[in-house]
């Protein structure tokens, strides 16, 4: 892909016939002024997924569409002390935690028999930051993410902990909390396999071998990868700052889903009180965001009319269990994971169970 076409899908979401801010303008000329001098890498979808060629930069591999939301996002974001950043390394559990953040802070605004997690993939409800920076047809000059009241204003991401502006990650500045979730490498990596997979078949491209996937894993060319750094900048961030970083593992919320909820909602400032816990609403959260309960909704289950979305709403549900990768991985693939993770955590106080 040539530098002009990645500019012009830079400007997807802008109407040519709309006036571009000019603060806005300078950061797309940057994007173009940098990206030929980016390492291009072996995406594992190909080009026509839409998100770009993906690209090397600052140590991670990362698309292009979302290295320009980040550059906005740096450029021309205002944070405020309520946002609520919900961040992880792909397919380590985000669907789940926007479904369970999202029920935590809303839970007084709407009723579990009729709550919008049972009409709408969490993916609707939850902005993704990076990838849709500018609202689509929204002027060019005001981002949609500022139109958002404070109530608090939840997003979600998927950029290492390096990636964000200092006025959001600064142990000193009160602008922004994050929750991050990450999952075993040896999950993570089959449920992405499985995940590219499924778009490629939808470009009628066939299937990647699981071997080549690995490779690239291992290698840590993958989607926001490597993905053992991105872990990492989130754990040390926890360690430094606990009441603005929590670290959670998907193995842990799994096994005590209600005890975790508790954990975020304390963490949030939105501690449950003892007539909540009397009603039950815990474990009503935990019950709606269930994946045995969003994957087998409509909304869920059948595509639709989504032609505008990149990634279709079946998509983003499998399996949900852990330790599945013991169907798919070789002891050889296995041990070189695990490997790979002890040598990458050794001194820090982090390992998977």
């Amino acid at each position: 892909m040539s530098t002009s076409e990645i500019s012009q899908l830079s400007r997807i979401e802008i109407k040519e016939e709309e006036k571009v801010d000019e603060g806005y303008q300078k950061t797309y000329q940057k994007f173009d002024e940098i990206y030929p001098t980016l390492p291009k890498g072996d995406g594992w979808w190909g080009d026509g997924f839409g998100v770009g060629q993906f690209l090397q930069y600052q140590g991670f591999w990362i698309p292009s569409i979302p290295l320009r939301g980040m550059m906005l996002i740096h450029d021309h974001f205002k944070p405020r002390p309520t946002d609520i950043i919900l961040s992880t390394s792909p397919k380590c559990g985000t669907t789940w935690l926007r479904a369970l953040i999202f029920a935590i802070i809303n839970r007084n605004s709407y009723h579990f028999d009729n709550h919008p997690l049972l009409s709408s993939n969490p993916q609707d409800l939850v902005p993704f930051f990076e990838g849709y920076y500018i609202q689509q047809g929204g002027g060019g000059s005001t981002s949609f993410i500022e139109t958002l009241p404070s109530t608090p204003r939840f997003l979600s991401s998927h950029l290492p902990f390096s990636f964000f502006p200092n006025s959001m990650v600064s142990p000193s500045c009160s602008a922004c909390r994050f929750v991050y979730i990450c999952r075993d490498p040896k999950d993570a990596f089959v449920s992405m396999w499985h995940f590219m997979n499924k778009l490629r078949a939808r470009q009628e491209l066939p299937p990647l071998p699981i071997e080549h996937a690995f490779g690239l894993f291992r290698r840590g060319v993958s989607l926001y990868g490597p993905f053992w750094d991105h872990v990492l900048g989130f754990w040390k961030a926890s360690l430094e700052s606990p009441n603005k970083v929590l670290f959670l593992k998907y193995e842990h919320v799994k096994r005590e889903p209600s005890m975790h909820v508790r954990k975020m909602a304390e963490f949030l400032e939105l501690p449950f009180s003892a007539e909540e816990e009397n009603e039950g609403i815990v474990e009503k959260i935990v019950k709606l965001c269930s994946f045995e309960n969003l994957s087998n909704l409509d909304v869920n289950k059948n595509v639709n009319d989504e032609k505008h979305k990149f990634i279709k709403n079946p998509e983003f549900f499998r399996k949900g269990q852990v330790g599945d990768w013991i169907n798919y991985l070789t002891s050889e693939m296995a041990d070189i994971l695990n490997q790979i993770t002890k040598q990458k955590f050794q001194g820090t106080g982090l390992s998977f169970d």
